[in-house]
């Protein structure tokens, strides 16, 4: 019998959901070769290299479905206020960014919560105190909004007699004079003359990513954005780039990104793009809708008005992207011609229509495995959640966004009112009706961390290392550790088309993740202190605890 090249000892071998442990794994070339007990160190040879787990676990490595790891790299080379919390925080992050890269050239970055803000609104004077003489742009943390000061607003050209445009608006006082955030399309009046990230930078940015996202136990992902969005330049060929070089260790597949401002002309281009830019270890077969906004602007698509500060209900129910006529004759092309539709659905309204428009695919053209997904799925109707199941559409969810916290208790539920409210993240009735869940992050928007992820999909609270624990959020909306760990190995591996990844057992891809803790038997409420010791793609090391 050939030696191992690789066996892993001495813990907890998860092999799926539902499945037995095991003891011990073997892994020779690029490939898991056993898996089971004391019989599989029978492999061990003169090479043989021995890890030992020393009590933890061993897990398919981590993949995320939705994620935008090239401009999480380079927010992470910039203005980075991921790291901060407070308006006093970023404003000394923007200081002391501004004095250590002096010049005229354009301050960007990103990373600011609503929720440190009264009204989830800063202002453009708070950077101009101390960045007045050239222009800012930082997106926040989930990049439906921009913060700029008075010089990034001069230099656009935006005033009081500016227009919103139609997918975005811009913030004003009571004269109509832009007070200094842009909401949604609006951020492009600023972002369109912002330098983008040259092929130095954007290769750069990936690496710094990938070096980041591996120390998370994370090998594989899929970008939910490939195509010039906000001032960030289509990523395609930087993954060309990176693989031909040698560089790309982790698996990719790409979402080429929906003009909203076009129409279905476009396919034609999406189809040449996806034959260009495809490769092995970089697959471009998903395309990225984005059919609404987010809760906090009011533009997320609602069935009903939000609610007002007064508790009635207003005249916005938000925003679609795509008309839904035209959504549901996009989707069914795309379908026809083997494309995966991604879509973004925040609102009950949007996740409707995105389920209508999957519902006309499969009345056209019949079942297939294309294997559509909807990510965010924040606030879905009762009558729409077996949907996800009847009509084989996985939901991708961020975890970490279903929990108590400033900009849910203070932005999001007094303008949905209690009804609505309950209807937020339903990760286990999705499951009750049989749907799939794949595990997602959308960095930089919220952190990549999996085991975080887990923990709040387990507990719905963030874990005690990442900030102020409160009562769990519409508990029974919980799933179980098994469930998230499936969502985040076999769900997104399924989402991604990588049928040989996102389990153990012999033949598959030796894609792993060393974990500090078995979190199937630790109490729930440590799930989220769990340590990533080592990574493994195709059984070669690409991150290592020191």
């Amino acid at each position: 019998m050939t030696a191992a090249d690789l066996l892993f000892v001495n813990g907890t071998v998860w092999t799926g959901p539902g499945r037995p442990t095991a003891e011990a794994l073997a892994v020779t070339g690029e490939r898991i070769t056993a898996v089971g007990g004391a019989e599989v160190l029978d492999l061990r040879g003169r090479g043989t290299q021995v890890v030992d787990l020393v009590g933890g676990m061993l897990v398919p490595g981590f993949q995320d479905a939705h994620i935008h790891p090239v401009q999480g790299g380079l927010e992470r080379l910039s203005c980075d206020l991921s790291g901060v919390e407070t308006e006093q925080e970023y404003v000394d992050v923007v200081r002391t960014y501004a004095e250590d890269h002096p010049g005229g050239g354009w301050i960007t970055g990103g990373g600011w919560m609503l929720a440190a803000f009264d009204g989830g609104l800063p202002r453009k004077e708070t950077l101009d105190a101390v960045v007045a003489d050239r222009p800012v742009f930082l997106p926040n943390r989930d990049h439906h909004g921009g913060w700029v000061n008075s010089r990034a607003l001069e230099t656009a050209g935006i005033s009081a007699q500016t227009p919103d445009p139609p997918d975005g608006r811009i913030e004003r006082d009571a004269d109509g004079n832009p007070t200094g955030v842009l909401h949604e399309g609006a951020m492009d009046l600023v972002a369109r003359i912002v330098p983008a990230a040259g092929p130095t930078e954007m290769m750069a940015g990936l690496l710094e990513a990938q070096a980041y996202l591996h120390s998370l136990g994370i090998t594989a992902w899929q970008d939910a954005i490939l195509g010039s969005y906000a001032n960030i330049r289509d990523a395609s060929s930087t993954y060309v780039e990176c693989l031909e070089r040698g560089n790309l260790t982790a698996r990719v597949v790409g979402a080429l990104w929906w003009e909203r401002g076009r129409g279905r002309e476009q396919i034609a281009e999406l189809v040449e793009r996806r034959e260009a830019f495809r490769r092995d270890g970089f697959a471009p077969t998903s395309v990225k809708i984005m059919q609404d906004g987010i809760v906090e602007n009011f533009t997320a698509g609602m069935l009903e008005p939000y609610l007002g500060p007064d508790g009635h209900p207003t005249a916005n129910a938000g925003l679609s992207m795509v008309a839904p006529d035209e959504l549901r004759a996009a989707v069914v092309e795309l379908d026809a011609l083997g494309f995966q539709a991604h879509v973004h659905a925040i609102g009950d309204r949007a996740v409707r229509e995105a389920l209508d428009a999957f519902q006309a695919a499969r009345e056209a053209n019949g079942s297939n495995d294309n294997r559509h997904h909807i990510a965010h799925i924040q606030v879905i109707h009762p009558h729409d959640q077996p949907r996800f199941a009847e009509l084989r559409v996985t939901g991708t969810m961020q975890p970490l966004w279903a929990t108590h916290e400033d900009q849910m208790d203070d932005l999001t539920m007094p303008f949905l009112g209690p009804e609505r409210s309950g209807w937020q993240y339903p990760f286990a009735s999705i499951r009750r009706y049989g749907g799939r869940l794949a595990g997602g992050s959308d960095w930089p928007v919220s952190s990549p961390d999996p085991l975080w992820g887990i923990h709040v999909a387990v507990n719905r609270q963030l874990p005690a290392v990442a900030g102020e624990v409160r009562e769990p959020f519409l508990p029974h909306e919980a799933i179980s550790v098994e469930e998230a760990l499936a969502a985040y190995t076999s769900g997104s591996a399924f989402v991604n088309h990588l049928d040989d990844t996102g389990r153990i057992e012999p033949g598959y891809l030796a894609d792993l993740a060393v974990l500090d803790t078995d979190i199937t038997v630790c109490p729930p409420d440590q799930i989220g202190g769990t340590q990533i010791v080592g990574t493994y793609v195709s059984g070669v090391s690409v991150f290592c605890l020191a």
